[in-house]
């Protein structure tokens, strides 16, 4: 049986060396203005990004981004801030502070350059006027542990906060301002992407009171109040602040997968795209998925298979004290169904190198990894059922761990199913 851990591990380091920010940010770059170039941004990315703008532009560069803990990288002239990620944390609202400040003061004559990427969503944290840094940790919380989707759990972000929903360009007018963004979030939506604070913002505040109720969030009465009043709306397409705003995404998830899957052709793959834009609980997800994979290997008269997909799933968290992230528990839903079958491997990893807050990019599947597991006195089906899948893939010695990539396009999988 040959060992197909090393052709998942390259297609997967394949996918996030296409969306490197050396790669995907300079051909975006615009031109120097008569005036200042304000640099600000956020997102686990922003760091590789402000760095990539140093060291093509021409001319003085001064601003601020923020990143995650551990993903700066250096930079001369642009300073970079480390916050907390997914639950915002005090230097994230002082960043966001520095970089309102920054804005604010921008003319006509003058350039915000805007750096915008996954995980800018927490990263960029400034409560709106009567709410407390406390209010969104308590929400960030409960909307993680709940199951929704990114697009839902920013809705809600958006209303609460003073920069994001499109509030930061509308604080840059009258500068020019141009967002650079690496999406990862399925559908490559802008106004979704780090909670789009250069994008005019098309949910209402009626929509993030219903995200709430759907999910049975327990909010600060002040929360529910601020919500309810007009201060919670966000500005809207059409706003004459977005005159002179250009969002520009420049690398996505479809790319890199598209990538990627080059490299399993070239090993004698047939490859079947999924897409970049499955979402849904992931050991759900995984579960289907591990139909398609049986039904493929039933095949012989054919060429062997790589299924390739992306996107984003979601864990409803049902006990406490689990370790691992959604790719981690899709994986074992996969591992579970597929019982241990002789030909078929698999790989889940997010891009930016962290599963949920572990210090994993996610993990690789072979036939006999839940045996190893099993081996070291773990049983798979109660740890999947106490969202524990981290110890899983720790005990059978399968986890990925690639610490920070310096980019995001979120979630890559890949599954092969070899022939006899």
């Amino acid at each position: 049986m040959t060992d197909r851990r090393p052709l998942l591990r390259e297609m997967f380091e394949t996918a996030v060396a296409a969306a490197s920010p050396d790669l995907c940010v300079p051909p975006h770059l615009p031109d120097p203005p008569p005036g200042r170039t304000i640099v600000v941004g956020a997102g686990k990315a922003a760091a590789s990004m402000a760095a990539a703008v140093e060291e093509v532009w021409d001319g003085p560069l001064e601003g601020v981004v923020v990143t995650r803990y551990g993903h700066s990288v250096p930079t001369s002239e642009i300073d970079v801030v480390e916050a907390a990620h997914p639950v915002p944390d005090a230097a994230g609202t002082a960043a966001a502070v520095r970089i309102l400040d920054l804005v604010r003061g921008a003319g006509p004559e003058d350039l915000v350059l805007c750096l915008i990427s996954g995980g800018g969503s927490a990263l960029l944290a400034l409560p709106a006027p009567g709410l407390t840094l406390g209010d969104k940790q308590a929400i960030s919380r409960a909307l993680l542990r709940s199951g929704a989707a990114i697009s839902e759990i920013n809705t809600v972000r958006k209303h609460l906060s003073a920069i994001k929903g499109g509030r930061l360009a509308a604080a840059a007018a009258p500068a020019k301002v141009v967002s650079l963004i690496i999406s990862d979030v399925p559908g490559d939506d802008p106004a979704v992407i780090a909670s789009g604070p250069t994008v005019p913002d098309p949910s209402t505040s009626a929509d993030a009171r219903a995200v709430i109720e759907k999910y049975g969030i327990d909010v600060p009465r002040g929360v529910a109040r601020f919500l309810a009043s007009p201060a919670s709306e966000t500005p809207k397409p059409g706003a004459p602040e977005f005159a002179l705003v250009e969002n520009v995404v420049v690398s996505t998830a479809k790319f890199a997968l598209d990538r990627a899957a080059e490299v399993a052709g070239s090993a004698g793959y047939e490859i079947i795209p999924l897409g970049d834009l499955v979402e849904g609980e992931a050991r759900e997800v995984g579960a289907a998925h591990s139909e398609m994979a049986l039904a493929d290997a039933t095949r012989s008269d054919v060429a062997p298979t790589a299924i390739v997909s992306g996107g984003e799933t979601t864990v409803t968290i049902a006990t406490d004290g689990g370790r691992g992230g959604r790719n981690t528990e899709y994986l074992l839903s996969l591992a579970l169904e597929l019982d241990g079958h002789p030909r078929i491997w698999a790989i889940e990893a997010d891009t930016d190198g962290i599963d949920g807050s572990e210090d994993n990019a996610g993990a690789l599947l072979a036939p006999d990894t839940l045996e190893r597991a099993r081996a070291a006195g773990i049983d798979p089906a109660e740890r999947l059922a106490a969202n524990d899948a981290y110890s899983v893939f720790e005990a059978a010695g399968d986890l990925l761990v690639t610490g920070p990539t310096f980019t995001n396009v979120n979630d890559f999988r890949a599954i092969l199913i070899d022939r006899d």
